[in-house]
């Protein structure tokens, strides 16, 4: 074989060795980088327990952790199945749109398998009052913030318009909970936010002139502090 032809292949081979170890490299860096993301993230929230023995909490921290890792792959994963079927050339968009509709509801299967198992794990280190610490630091806390504001707002409030919010805001937060960025996390709560608004202007509450006046008492409250 021609020696010049030996060399360029030589060069080629390795070249394709160079870029797939560069690959291989890139890949472990990243997951490194989010493992160390979701770990600090799970510690953050443990944290806030208060617990006192370390052991308990590094248990907790590493169920939290792998929740979060289990659920980065099925949004994932179905966010790739997506583009691949977007990719097609295809123009057939009601056989498109089934298909995709198709991979969301396998999507939310998996999710609401893995839902309970996650609480279990959780419940059988936590007290249910901890186990409610966790699901509001996996969502920002929207929930008791959210709670706090409607009460704020209308002052009237029933006993039972407060349950009702309070159902509707604890439904949202199970649904963020399994939500696959924090974008998505905060739309399931624009969600429900929808479906309190709604529930109490068909009870008779003016929400735009209770908004409007609710921000002037908090900016009166705000000046008098000043």
């Amino acid at each position: 074989m021609n020696k010049r032809i030996v060399l360029i292949c030589a060069m080629l081979w390795y070249g394709v060795v160079a870029a797939y170890g560069q690959a291989a490299t890139a890949a472990t860096e990243a997951e490194a980088a989010y493992t160390r993301t979701i770990t600090e993230r799970a510690q953050k929230i443990v944290t806030g327990l208060n617990l006192t023995d370390s052991t308990q909490g590094r248990r907790v921290r590493d169920v939290i952790v792998q929740q979060y890792r289990d659920l980065n792959t099925i949004h994932e994963a179905h966010k790739a199945a997506v583009k691949s079927i977007r990719d097609r050339k295809d123009t057939d968009k009601a056989k498109t749109d089934a298909e995709i509709k198709a991979l969301e509801n396998t999507r939310e299967e998996k999710l609401a398998a893995l839902h309970p198992q996650y609480l279990s794990k959780l419940s059988a280190l936590l007290t249910p009052a901890q186990v409610e610490q966790v699901k509001n630091g996996m969502t920002y806390g929207v929930l008791p913030i959210t709670y706090k504001g409607y009460q704020d707002m209308l002052p009237s409030l029933t006993d039972e318009q407060k349950k009702q919010i309070l159902d509707y805001l604890t439904e949202a937060r199970e649904h963020a909970m399994d939500a696959g960025s924090s974008d998505e996390k905060h739309g399931w709560f624009g969600k429900y936010k929808g479906r309190i608004n709604n529930y109490l202007s068909k009870a008779g509450y003016d929400m735009k002139k209770a908004g409007e006046d609710w921000e002037k008492r908090r900016k009166a409250a705000e000046g008098k502090s000043k």
